[in-house]
């Protein structure tokens, strides 16, 4: 191999590393999304085409590899446990703990620092020889769980840093989070898909750096803080270095290394601290994470070793709590809120009341459970609380100002929106609105049944979509196939060739099997592998239609949450007037009757790179006519993996396991019964 090409990569791993510093810690990008996307296809091409070059430091390596079955344990280094923090929650309470120091410092002078207490998940990180090798969470701090391979995702942790003298081997301490804006972002896509809610970013944070698919991990925007450094020899002992004498000065060699490092102040004296915890206590709303208080470290790490530990506490820092920011009002009324996918939502109207420099008005009561368990009345008053300085909720009812002209909250049995029935699954806290015209839902219900996978009707997009439910062109699926270009053509920015379009793929839509069909009416639990699962059986949508939930339940991979929701959704007199009005629309309605071929029958394939001659959706409803499977991870079940132009590294994954690979050519050969 040519000294050119190590150089080339070595090359890219620096600038790509370079850049992303950049753009995600000092937030200051040089280049281009585009531009930087091109350098790590770069990078990838070379791994690719040489993968003994590859190491576990290289930016490529943070998109996450396959599930791990369950997590290793790691001990953490013995002679720096992951303690917990001391609590104060007022003045008085840190006027004691800078009594206890200067006591025990024998009156020496004190410096402190603060940083902030940020709400995320406690991690220890080593490194040798500048290369990120082991991440595990604090646990219970002696033992934590390795979570290397998820740590890897967060692209504020550097998987490679500049060796600096005297840091061989070093151990940073930190706390993984999740951004406010993040989490909404997250739990939009979950509402959408039917899944539950993240009750908040720590709560996010931790459930995906545990998650035992790092490929998960990766598509979470997870952000982290380094906030403590331990200098180690080979063996892992402490030892003291030149450039971190202090914990300030601690702080700015990280951020010198290239870690995201927190606000860390030094502080003369007590009153300073005191300063910093005014100050923060009205900036912490204005931060993009969570914060619930600060830090404070005597910041010599002389004194800190002199002052020692508890067996649970460091005596030289304390965590200063902020109070929780509640405020007190009343109940007014109690609404039923339609979600997107038909989630009914109790939702308190409050008498105003300022919390957190915010006028809050309505607050969440999640579900009818909870309402119960916190036996919240119209009419009550309430303590109400900003979860993370961001959602309202009512934490507790002040029973002693009940007049008993309160009253007790019936959840609504039909939909507020659509007037059709609400459907609480057994064993479920949600209850949701089955309508299928449901006006609340249906802007998101038919971009589901519009899109590729599903009906896949092309340039009817979310735009379109918008005008034509916001014009009461479009009520439910059944009206897209009643559509004319004379319509069309009168919405905004609709030429006469733009509705032609719209209506010719309209018109294509219609013959699509029966599975597309089953899948894009969204019923709930009926994924597109259940949707095959379903046209296969039954055949035609009216033997669907009329299911039974025991008939269901007997075919393999699919269960009883299936089952119900299937027979609960065609019980509904609105589905079946829409699938009566796409039946005369001309939609087709059965699955392939004749007998078929299953000549593929438990193959399993993985499709990577563009494909020219079909869609991949059309090459996976072809592979499971003919009774094979299309899964999304190359692993060593594959049978074949399909490789179109400029693959991805399932192609070199697929290489690596020796499994069978084919071109588009052959693929339809196999397709083809040749």
């Amino acid at each position: 191999m040519a000294d050119s090409t190590i150089k080339k990569l070595n090359r890219l791993k620096s600038e790509i590393r370079r850049h992303e510093r950049l753009y995600y810690i000092e937030n200051s990008p040089e280049i281009s999304d585009a531009q930087f996307d091109a350098l790590m296809r770069e990078l990838i091409e070379i791994e690719r085409e040489h993968p003994e070059l590859v190491t576990s430091d290289s930016p490529s390596q943070r998109i996450g590899g396959e599930p791990a079955t369950e997590f290793a344990t790691v001990i953490h280094n013995p002679n720096a446990p992951m303690l917990s923090l001391e609590n104060s929650y007022n003045m008085d309470d840190l006027d004691k703990f800078h009594e206890r120091v200067t006591k025990n410092l024998a009156g020496e002078q004190v410096e402190y620092t603060t940083e902030q207490k940020i709400d995320g998940l406690g991690v220890s990180l080593v490194y040798s020889d500048g290369v990120f090798v082991q991440g595990s969470t604090r646990g219970d701090g002696v033992t934590g769980e390795d979570v290397t391979a998820n740590l890897k995702t967060i692209r504020t942790l550097p998987l490679k840093v500049d060796q600096a003298d005297g840091l061989d081997r070093f151990e940073v301490r930190g706390e993984v989070y999740m951004p406010r804006d993040a989490l909404e972002r997250i739990n939009a896509k979950r509402s959408g898909e039917a899944l539950p809610l993240f009750a908040n970013p720590r709560n996010c944070a931790a459930g995906s750096l545990r998650l035992l698919d790092s490929r998960i991990t990766a598509s979470r925007p997870l952000e982290i803080m380094i906030y403590t450094l331990i200098v180690t020899d080979r063996a892992g002992t402490p030892i003291n270095h030149p450039l971190a004498k202090t914990h300030y000065d601690s702080a700015k060699l990280l951020d010198d290394l290239g870690f995201s490092t927190p606000d860390v102040r030094l502080c003369n004296g007590i009153e300073e601290v005191r300063r910093v915890i005014v100050e923060y206590e009205t900036k912490r709303s204005q931060l993009k994470y969570d914060i619930d208080g600060l830090v404070v470290k005597v910041n010599s790490l002389r004194q800190q070793a002199e002052l020692g530990s508890t067996s649970k506490f460091p005596r030289w820092a304390i965590a200063y709590k902020y109070p929780a920011q509640q405020a007190v009002t009343k109940i007014l009324d109690i609404r039923a809120q339609v979600g997107r996918t038909g989630a009914i939502t109790p939702v308190a109207i409050l008498e105003p009341v300022e919390v957190s420099g915010s006028t809050v008005s309505r607050a969440t009561l999640h579900n009818e459970d909870e309402i119960a368990r916190k036996d919240i009345r119209i009419g009550d008053t309430v303590f109400i609380e900003r979860c993370g300085d961001v959602i309202p909720k009512v934490v507790k009812v002040v029973e002693s100002k009940r007049t008993g002209r309160e009253k007790i909250f019936q959840m609504p049995s039909s939909c507020p929106s659509c007037g059709a029935r609400i459907y609480r699954p057994e064993g479920e806290a949600v209850a949701r609105c089955v309508g299928v015209a449901c006006g609340a839902q249906i802007r998101e219900k038919l971009r589901h049944f519009t899109s590729r996978n599903a009906m896949d009707i092309d340039n009817l997009g979310p735009a379109l979509i918008d005008q034509l439910v916001s014009s009461g062109l479009v009520r439910d699926f059944a009206d897209i196939y009643y559509l004319d270009g004379s319509k069309l053509a009168g919405l905004e920015r609709m030429a006469e060739k733009s509705a032609e379009n719209v209506i010719n793929a309209i018109e294509s839509s219609k013959t699509r099997p029966l599975s597309r069909l089953v899948f894009a009416l969204g019923i709930r639990h009926v994924g597109a592998r259940a949707a095959v699962l379903l046209a296969q059986n039954f055949n035609s949508m009216d033997a669907l239609m009329n299911s039974r939930v025991e008939q269901i339940e007997k075919i393999h991979e699919l269960g009883p949450s299936v089952a119900a929701s299937v027979v609960n959704f065609f019980s509904q007199e609105s589905s079946r007037d829409i699938i009566a009005r796409l039946k005369k629309a001309g939609v087709n309605m059965t699955e392939q009757t004749a007998p078929v071929d299953k000549a593929l029958q438990g193959k399993q394939f993985v499709i990577t790179g563009t494909l020219k001659s079909m869609t991949r959706a059309q090459v996976k409803d072809r592979i499971e006519s003919l009774g094979g499977r299309v899964t999304s991870a190359v692993t060593k079940k594959t049978d074949y993996v399909v490789v179109g132009a400029e693959p991805g590294s399932k192609a070199a994954k697929a290489e690596e396991l020796d499994i069978t690979t084919l071109d588009e050519e052959q693929l339809g050969k196999i397709l083809d019964g040749l």
